[in-house]
């Protein structure tokens, strides 16, 4: 299944010329499950011709901060396909995490990473379970913006982009259509966080009306985490935010059976990489007894992107088939049912003894039979009138009754704008605050034009200058307030685009 764009396609490979991927051997147990995954391919008559890059560890303690180098940058950027093994990032030198910076720097935006059970040979309480977790892999908390702001508070940003929900959206409705899949679950919070996770909610419902034949569902992230957790069967694709869709995925491995046997899939416009979701497990590196499915997993995946699916097929169905015949790593040796237990290169022989063969009672691998491509059409952004309205100041204060600080801010002579509260942590303290709401050293102090009106409870605000908040910014250095930040308050096509106070 190759991933198209109405952008350039630059991941059109022909089937009959070797693809030149950039192999990264990573850390740990890297070395020898890719090694054993190579011998996998080459043996099943995968067309691709390695081009290793080293990224990683040594890398890293070389002085690189970002764990890659200029020349592994020129080998991707020319071969657009990587497949990855586990890196080690070293801790406590504060090392940038480098699957994070390959998936912003080459907008690889969706992560898909499909989990099936299998069961008995890898044990779960749901042996039916088969759910594609399709995760937006750029935007939200990982976006990485992260500011110490007083003595007390530290702040992270969360980005959510029209673009980005657009784009991760439809191709989870363009995965399900391509592989006959009958639904697509949404998991947002926009209970709480109703402008960025209520703008991801919003664009499903408009994006979903786009493929009638396929149910779609919204729910909220933490009974939907637990719903996923009691009853997987009741799930088909579910696409969600970075964060979430970073914690919901590990779940589903885990009580698939095992994180240790699952691949992902990054997937960009012009790029994609392919890696396992396991760490480099230190602790049994050199010892030559890792499991590589995970990685052979990503490296099948890889193998559909590139146009060549039914040697997926091939490799994928005699994976299944080892397993089936109870040849096991010792992750998932069991005394009384394995038949044997097999160190790293000893599996990957029996992989490849086992192609040409289909699994008996596991679900045989039919990525030769997705319909076509995905399609994700380029943004179109729509023009909207946009006003400044008000301007929310947070300032560091360290008193302890906001009613102080209300009143010396109402006080202020600014140019037609007025206070209209104080919030701490989010929740009103001014005016009529309650005196049991815990405060820190954290206010935001929201200014309004002085024209404010309220209209069945929702403010109508009244549009302001931009030198009306320079001129109140002054005011306030003048009147010696420690100004840490600001944020402009607007309207976009009349509607408001910010969140009230808690209390407001």
């Amino acid at each position: 299944m190759i991933t198209k764009t109405s952008e350039k396609t630059s991941n059109n490979f022909a089937t009959n010329t070797p693809v030149k991927v950039a192999v990264g051997m990573g850390d740990g147990i890297g070395p020898e499950i890719m090694k054993a995954t190579l011998k996998i391919l080459k043996a099943a008559g995968a067309a691709i011709e390695p081009e290793f890059i080293e990224l990683g560890e040594k890398v890293y303690l070389a002085g690189n901060t970002s764990g890659i180098d200029s020349h592994a940058w020129d080998v991707i950027n020319k071969n657009k396909v990587i497949l990855k093994a586990p890196i080690t990032t070293p801790q406590g030198k504060g090392f940038k995490s480098m699957n994070v910076t390959l998936r912003k720097s080459l907008g690889l935006f969706a992560n898909v990473r499909p989990v099936t059970a299998l069961h008995p040979f890898v044990p779960t309480n749901f042996p039916n379970m088969d759910v594609v977790i399709i995760r937006e892999n750029e935007e939200d908390l990982y976006a990485g913006i992260e500011h110490r702001q007083t003595q007390d508070v530290y702040q992270c940003l969360k980005l959510i982009t029209r673009p980005g929900c657009e784009r991760i959206i439809r191709y989870a409705f363009e995965y399900a259509k391509a592989f006959d899949r009958k639904k697509v679950t949404c998991m947002v919070k926009d209970n709480i966080m109703k402008i960025t996770d209520g703008l991801f909610h919003k664009v499903f419902d408009e994006i979903a009306l786009d493929y009638p034949h396929i149910k779609s569902e919204t729910q909220i992230i933490d009974i939907g985490s637990a719903r996923l957790a009691a009853k997987p069967n009741d799930y088909d694709v579910i696409v969600t935010a970075n964060l979430y869709g970073d914690i919901i995925s590990d779940i589903a491995a885990e009580i698939a059976g095992s994180v240790g046997m699952c691949g992902s899939a990054n997937i960009g416009k012009n790029v994609a990489m392919f890696e396992a979701i396991h760490g480099s497990a230190p602790d049994i590196a050199g010892k030559g007894i890792a499991n590589p499915s995970g990685l052979l997993n990503a490296a099948i995946a890889m193998l559909a992107h590139i146009g060549q699916a039914e040697i997926a097929d091939n490799v994928k169905n005699a994976l299944l088939a080892t397993l089936e015949k109870g040849y096991h790593t010792a992750d998932i040796y069991q005394k009384d049912s394995s038949l044997a237990l097999v160190n790293t290169q000893e599996f990957a022989d029996k992989v490849i003894e086992n192609l040409g063969e289909m699994p008996q009672n596991l679900r045989r691998s039919t990525l030769s039979t997705g319909k076509g491509t995905i399609t994700i059409p380029d943004y179109i952004r729509k023009k909207e009138k946009k006003h400044l309205v008000g301007v929310d100041v947070f300032i560091d204060w360290d008193g302890k009754d906001p009613n102080i600080l209300g009143d010396a801010l109402t006080q202020l002579n600014s140019y037609r704008l007025k206070l209209k509260m104080i919030t701490n942590r989010g929740v009103k303290v001014y005016p009529e605050g309650l005196k049991e709401t815990y405060c820190t050293d954290h206010w935001r102090c929201r200014f309004v034009g002085v024209d404010v009106k309220i209209e069945n409870k929702e403010p109508q605000y009244a549009q302001i200058e931009f030198e009306q908040v320079v001129a109140l910014l002054s005011k306030l250095y003048n009147e010696q307030f420690d100004v840490i930040k600001t944020e402009n308050l607007y309207t976009f096509n009349g509607e408001r685009s910010f969140s009230l106070g808690q209390g407001e």
